[in-house]
């Protein structure tokens, strides 16, 4: 059933609610913090006959053809109750999709009660990347048919008409939210693609820990790449990773701390001396790559765009985590590349 003719079909005659005394003492609810807030919040205003905010809960398509035809929708309706079952989400794009399975039960003047279910989309668009005018979560699309089973166990135990949703990646989700919620302001609102930022790159790794027997099970942790920014020759991506026992915490590179001396102290002369003399950590990477082959990430920081200087970090994932095992340095501004590599922890186990 097509959400533009929602409210003329899926409600038989659920037509405007008279001013009765029912209606007015209907709770107040206009709360867009969650999808089944929202639908609560719909038929909050559809049972106090405020019909301009039941309409302003739905995004560009609306329920009926204009706002007049949904509000003669209702004529002749007095109550419609709503029961909520078990909300799915799924995120793409920049946005989170909702899917609310919902069961009404509409009584007109004379007391006669219909049951309908279906499901309503409910959208939230990522308000890290929006622009001014700012649209709240809002109702993407509903359908709602009659209904054989009693009120109370009519909501739908899934949405749709085939088989119930997948299973919500807990791991991505708490990834995406925790990359919004610290780099939703810094970084850039698109990436290279033109695709609002959020999305990741994930990958799933799996592995022995160094001690474990033969026949122990093998673990698994997920990393996601994400884009932050791209600069005049330098993009900048921040790496979250997943693992069951610490959750979801952003990934840290191992840095040295380098003393360049170059000759007549001149950045333009001959290299005389590199001296690492100590390390530090940051969240970002440079021009960086993973390699599932490999089970490593590369980093590559261009100090000026012909890339004739510049640093490389090779970080390998063992024992359940990332470290540093070399790093390459091309400290000279000859127009050439010739990186040496400064730190060397290859032969590691």
């Amino acid at each position: 059933m097509k959400s533009a003719t929602f409210a003329a079909t899926v409600f038989f005659s659920l037509t405007g609610l008279a001013q009765s005394a029912l209606a007015a003492d209907a709770p107040y609810i206009d709360d867009r913090s969650t999808a089944e807030a929202v639908i609560r919040s719909l038929y909050s205003a559809i049972n106090r006959h405020e019909f301009a905010r039941a309409w302003g809960y739905y995004g560009d398509t609306k329920p009926a053809k204009d706002f007049n035809t949904f509000v003669k929708g209702y004529d002749g309706t007095d109550t419609v109750d709503v029961k909520i079952g078990a909300v799915a989400e799924d995120g793409a794009a920049g946005s989170i999709y909702y899917s609310v399975p919902v069961a009404i039960q509409a009584t007109d003047k004379k007391g006669d009660a219909k049951v309908f279910a279906g499901c309503y989309t409910v959208r939230q668009v990522n308000a890290q990347i929006q622009e001014p005018p700012f649209q709240p979560i809002f109702i993407d699309k509903g359908a709602l048919k009659p209904s054989t089973e009693d009120f109370d166990s009519a909501v739908p135990a899934s949405c749709g008409d085939g088989p119930p949703p997948p299973k919500k990646d807990d791991a991505l989700e708490q990834a995406k939210k925790a990359f919004l919620a610290t780099y939703g302001n810094q970084c850039d609102k698109q990436d290279t693609d033109g695709k609002p930022i959020g999305e990741p790159q994930a990958y799933s790794i799996h592995y022995k820990d160094k001690d474990a027997q033969p026949s122990d099970p093998e673990r698994e942790t997920r990393l996601f790449r994400f884009f932050c920014s791209m600069a005049a020759y330098n993009e900048s991506e921040v790496y979250y990773v997943w693992n069951d026992v610490d959750g979801v915490t952003q990934l840290q590179f191992t840095e040295p701390e380098l003393d360049i001396r170059y000759e007549n102290n001149n950045t333009e002369g001959k290299v005389e001396s590199i001296h690492i003399i100590g390390f530090r950590t940051t969240g970002w990477a440079t021009n960086s790559d993973y390699d599932d082959k490999t089970k490593s990430i590369v980093t590559f920081d261009k100090w000026r765009g012909v890339a004739d200087a510049s640093s490389s970090g090779t970080y390998l994932f063992r024992n359940g985590d990332f470290s540093l095992v070399q790093y390459d340095v091309d400290a000279s501004y000859d127009g050439e590349q010739n990186p040496q590599t400064i730190i060397d922890y290859n032969t590691a186990p």
